[in-house]
């Protein structure tokens, strides 16, 4: 698989790019934030994101969709990220979309994607009941009630959820605690009766939610007890996709740090002449590069449907888990005492780091996984 963008991808990146500088800066986070904005990203922003086609790029073209695929959504998160743009693209267009694709019927196809891509419907994946991720934990269970379902129980960190017009619930319909079989998606209106939702504010000023469920009647998305099959691939397309998220925060994190080493000086001289520094730069300079090949290739396996997808997957994962907290940690420490302040905007990709690496799995799931995925 080839390790490069080709030139309509490179055209969106560069497109991405101008408008995530133009419209999204950190200045955008820092005043909802600041506003404690009730959607907690701009309205405005996000309906020229769907006028550029971002809602609609990995959704095929019978459905209204562009077609073009993962390493095209790939990219414009990558920007993203850069920005650290707040918006519901992930857990819309990556989480929602993948799940509707994947495990939809004919109908809901074509009904629901077309009105992602119009930006009609914002979708959340609510899969976490601890604090830690465990896809196949889910103890929420759902029962079946003429043409539905009804689900009971709770789930946290639903990223996106309080703004969420529909939500994908993992519910069980059979089976234990932690077992793969008997898991069951079902789609739930966030408006439906028996749906009780609590915003929480995460650490980087993002979007995150509590949802309890109290017999709240929903359809079937996919087959009963068969939800794993359709989940594992939107795990997998998560944490690929948030990777390449990560991987603009990284090189922006960096690109700033290198930057501050130039121009903060010590005893008349730049900070970045000091050995101990080169040697810190060079280190993280190498943990990019090779972030940037693991999130590529990724990226070609979601788009080719490889069979080393969930193994590239968790790969990637931890990978960029590992390099964005080293990037950032260095990043604040090497800016001194200021880095420290809300003044710099350093200190905000720090906070991100540690949300993204717990979202979809920290770094030692990952590894296990990776492990038990090659047989260990």
């Amino acid at each position: 698989m080839p390790l490069v963008l080709n030139e309509d991808q490179n055209m969106l990146k560069d497109s991405a790019k101008s408008f995530c500088a133009d419209n999204t800066p950190i200045t955008q986070l820092r005043r909802l934030r600041d506003d404690q904005d009730a959607s907690g990203f701009d309205r405005g922003t996000w309906q020229q994101m769907v006028e550029l086609g971002w809602t609609g790029i990995t959704v095929p073209e019978e459905f209204g969709g562009l077609g073009f695929g993962y390493m095209g959504l790939g990219v414009v998160m990558e920007e993203c990220g850069r920005t650290l743009t707040a918006s519901p693209l992930f857990a819309t267009a990556v989480l929602g979309t993948t799940a509707i694709v994947e495990g939809g019927s004919q109908e809901q196809k074509s009904e629901l994607l077309g009105q992602v891509v119009a930006g009609e419907l914002l979708l959340a994946l609510a899969v976490e009941e601890t604090p830690h991720h465990s896809p196949y934990g889910s103890e929420t269970k759902a029962e079946k009630s003429g043409d539905g379902y009804k689900v009971s129980g709770s789930k946290k960190f639903v990223l996106d959820g309080h703004v969420a017009d529909k939500i994908i619930v993992v519910t069980r319909t059979s089976g234990n605690k932690g077992d793969r079989d008997g898991l069951t998606l079902v789609l739930v209106d966030r408006e439906a009766a028996g749906v009780s939702v609590t915003r929480t504010i995460m650490a980087d000023s993002r979007n995150a939610a509590n949802i309890e469920f109290d017999g709240a009647e929903g359809v079937l998305l996919g087959e009963e007890g068969q939800g794993a099959d359709v989940l594992d691939k939107v795990l997998d397309a998560g944490r690929i996709l948030l990777s390449a998220e990560m991987l603009g925060g990284v090189q922006e994190c960096f690109e700033r740090t290198v930057e501050y080493l130039k121009t903060r000086e010590q005893f008349g001289v730049p900070i970045g002449s000091f050995q101990a520094l080169k040697h810190r730069a060079a280190q993280m300079f190498c943990e990019v590069e090779l972030s940037k090949s693991v999130v590529l290739e990724a990226l070609s396996a979601l788009d080719e449907s490889s069979e080393q997808t969930a193994e590239l997957a968790s790969l990637t994962k931890a990978r960029l888990n590992d390099t964005y907290n080293l990037v950032s940690s260095e990043g604040v420490q090497m800016h001194g005492g200021i880095g420290m302040t809300d003044e710099y905007e350093i200190g905000f990709f720090m906070k991100r780091s540690r949300v993204c690496e717990h979202t979809l799995g920290g770094s030692a799931f990952h590894r296990d996984r990776y492990g038990l995925l090659q047989g260990y």
